[in-house]
């Protein structure tokens, strides 16, 4: 097995036994993207001579004897996750020359754990997406078949994963950003509770449903990126005091005494057979692990698409109002007066789907419709996470299939704004409510891989990330790689 066909955890001990070094890990990984990611397109920008200065330090720093999991690792972190002196643009033009300088919290944490950055992954602009389609620079192609998608907006993630591009990456996560792409990919990803992971440096979509999140090619992975991520952030006012326990050391390979709900209606007309089959079958092989599953209800799930798309669209039209040409990004040239200047600037910076959505979550916020749809929505995401509330009094765990469909052709769905949001059906009401959320290959339907979602309570990202493992265990999903 190639360098980089392995997983972040056995990466981690191949440097602590010395077996390989930190910069030829890194020129492994830099030589792949070089030769593979033409065709991919996973990333946005590549920092090669920061990837081996850091690498060179974590040589150093393990030749001291520090020893840590991600020390000398290298991982990709989603374009729109602040990183000083390396080019930011969240998927778009309006920030195309954007260069912070400052890291996100989650940045430092990586750098402080040792991890080497690879550079910046595609993304939707503005994480405003299902399909990395809405990319301002190119979209990225899914690694098993380069005519589809790789779901989005954390496309170039997941993609980057997928095709042994890095170990592990950052995505984030408003409505599915992270689950969904890792589903299409056959990839493991893990949403975190709402405030379990500091959003400082997180470039906003919709402040009250973004999450930053792990991708790996395993559960394992997952538990060590997160690990190193997760804690209170005084920096963030929604980041939660609550202690941080040892992901790694929850992990086992059974499931005896775990209770898992099985939503009835997360099982739809309309959902591909394919995905159906392997999401029921491996609820079987839960049971014979020992859990002890049963059907469960969300009875307020049609409303959660209709709440999501009132809610992200008006947090999104506030958010994005300080892209007006004058205190950030892009500026028009030649206005005629400053109105002119705003409306010129945000004509040309914004693609379409983000002009959609700041149109839409406008009118929801305006006089005389407030009541009417931003008050409702917000009423109906109370009952909504009051469902979640309810079920996992009485479940561990809740779970169904992270996406209805495998990954969708390029094009298949740009003319069609519903039905590019119904990609996200199955994972955007755990935004809502504010919960943990993972999924892991189950499976493949015409050549495809399917995801199995583990939806836990709030701040119980142990009890999902050890179902899952108990689950990938017990098959040999995540180990296929897409032919590249």
């Amino acid at each position: 097995m190639s360098l980089t066909a392995l997983t972040l955890s056995d990466a981690s001990d191949l440097l602590r036994r010395k077996s390989v070094s930190s910069v030829e890990l890194t020129r492994a990984v830099l030589a792949r993207i070089e030769a593979v990611d033409p065709q991919i397109k996973a990333y946005l920008t590549v920092t090669p001579e920061r990837a081996l200065a850091q690498a060179a330090a974590a040589d150093a720093r393990r030749a001291q004897g520090e020893d840590a999991p991600l020390l000398g690792v290298p991982i990709a972190v989603k374009d729109v996750i602040c990183t000083r002196d390396v080019r930011t643009t969240a998927g778009s033009r309006m920030l195309e020359t954007f260069v912070p300088p400052y890291n996100a919290t989650v940045v430092e944490k990586l750098d402080a754990a040792g991890a080497v950055m690879l550079g910046k992954t595609n993304t939707d602009e503005f994480a405003m997406g299902s399909s990395t389609e809405n990319s301002a620079y190119f979209t990225t192609r899914n690694p098993w078949d380069v005519a589809r998608v790789p779901g989005g907006s954390s496309g170039g993630s997941a993609a980057a994963v997928a095709a042994d591009l890095a170990f592990a990456a950052l995505g984030s996560d408003t409505g599915g950003s992270i689950r969904q792409p890792a589903a299409l990919c056959g990839v493991a990803g893990l949403k975190p509770t709402y405030g379990r992971v500091s959003r400082y440096g997180l470039i906003a979509f919709a402040s009250s449903l973004d999450q930053i999140g792990p991708f790996g090619k395993c559960v394992s992975d997952l538990a060590l990126v997160l690990q190193a991520i997760a804690g209170h952030d005084p920096r963030d006012a929604t980041s939660l005091p609550a202690p941080v326990p040892d992901y790694a050391a929850g992990l086992e390979p059974m499931l005896d005494g775990v209770r898992i709900g099985v939503p009835d209606e997360y099982f739809i007309a309309g959902i591909q057979p394919g995905v159906e089959n392997a999401v029921r079958q491996a609820i079987e092989i839960m049971g014979g692990l020992g859990a002890a599953a049963q059907r469960a209800s969300l009875p307020h799930s049609d409303y959660a698409l209709p709440t999501y798309y009132l809610l992200a669209p008006a947090e999104a039209s506030a958010n994005l109002a300080r892209y007006d040409g004058v205190r950030y990004g892009y500026r028009h040239a030649s206005a005629s007066d400053l109105m002119d200047q705003y409306l010129q600037t945000r004509a040309e910076g914004f693609g379409p789907e983000v002009k959609r959505r700041i149109m839409l979550g406008t009118y929801a916020l305006s006089a005389g419709y407030y009541d009417a749809y931003y008050l409702r929505a917000q009423q109906m995401r109370t009952l909504i996470k009051q469902d979640f509330d309810r079920a996992l009094s009485t479940f561990d765990v809740l779970v169904c299939p992270t996406t209805p469909t495998t990954a969708f052709k390029i094009g298949e769905k740009s003319d069609n704004p519903l039905a590019m949001y119904l990609a996200d059906i199955f994972t955007l009401a755990l935004n809502l409510a504010g919960l943990c959320g993972a999924t892991v290959p189950c499976g493949f339907a015409g050549g495809l891989p399917v995801g199995l979602q583990i939806i836990g309570r709030a701040l119980d990202e142990a009890t999902v990330l050890r179902v899952a493992h108990a689950y990938e265990q017990a098959t040999t999903w995540h180990r296929r790689k897409p032919a590249l």
